[in-house]
């Protein structure tokens, strides 16, 4: 599993160390912890070494080495490869310190998220070269982290998909945006599923395709349109053959020279 699927929901627990000189030098060191499901079974536990806002190395427990990123740092992740105390704590700290602090954090949190409200509409239809465009989005979600993915046929699509940042709606809550860009073929599924620490699993929302929305404004605002227009012809044809029935007593009237009847 890539560390991009792992970032859907991501508390950062961190314990920083800062060294440095007058001169501005300074050192960084960070302890990740990034998971996304309620057992934890797909825990990553990261340590990165930084210098001036540099990633130098670091060690990710899915590798299960350190990684080098830099010429002093492929020197420093050398050196701790080859050191069984070291790898040994590093690969520990998962369930140490990676597992036991999501579990506090996870009852801290988890009683306070907010189920995201999902929309699936299309804003583009597929004509002669251009592909459709459909565009899920999640609305008033808390926490933060969540991950919004396009599934064809129960199958990731990874390629022409276009997401957004989680935004801020300015209420503790967020907002999200997905685009995808394909083009429809006879008998597919086409679905959006959102992951987020609200869910006890996967939600997932399938396009119906049969019926663009667009095309369904259009039937409903054409149908409302015809029912007022047979409601105002039934109206005025009503009114014309009551003038019609009165048009002899009108008559009858002026002969006698009495008033008029309208």
């Amino acid at each position: 599993m890539s560390l991009l699927k792992l970032l859907i929901f991501h508390p950062i627990l961190m314990l920083s160390a800062f060294t440095g000189t007058a001169h501005g030098y300074y050192t960084y060191t960070m302890y990740d912890c990034v998971y996304s499901t309620s057992d934890y079974s797909d825990m990553v536990y990261l340590n990165s070494y930084s210098f001036n806002q540099v990633v130098d190395l670091q060690f990710n427990s899915s590798v299960g080495k350190y990684v080098g990123y830099t010429e002093q740092g492929v020197k420093f992740a050398e050196n701790f490869n080859k050191d069984p105390a070291i790898m040994q704590q590093q690969k520990a700290e998962v369930d140490r310190f990676c597992r036991h602090n999501a579990q506090i954090w996870d009852s801290a949190v988890r009683d306070k998220s907010v189920k995201p409200k999902i929309t699936l509409r299309s804003a583009r239809q597929a004509g002669g070269s251009r592909p459709a465009v459909l565009v899920c989005s999640a609305y008033e979600f808390y926490p933060k982290k969540i991950k919004v993915s396009w599934l064809r046929d129960g199958k990731e699509m990874t390629s022409d998909v276009t997401s957004t940042m989680e935004m801020a709606d300015g209420n503790w809550f967020y907002q999200i945006h997905s685009e995808l860009e394909y083009t429809p073929k006879s008998g597919e599924k086409i679905s959006c599923m959102v992951e987020h620490a609200s869910f006890s699993k996967p939600m997932i929302t399938d396009w119906d395709p049969s019926l663009p929305e667009g095309e369904r404004n259009k039937i409903a605002i054409g149908a409302s349109g015809l029912v007022l227009g047979i409601i105002i012809a039934a109206a005025g044809l009503i009114y014309y053959k009551k003038k019609l029935i009165l048009i002899p007593e009108c008559l009858f009237t002026l002969r006698s020279n009495s008033p008029p009847c309208w």
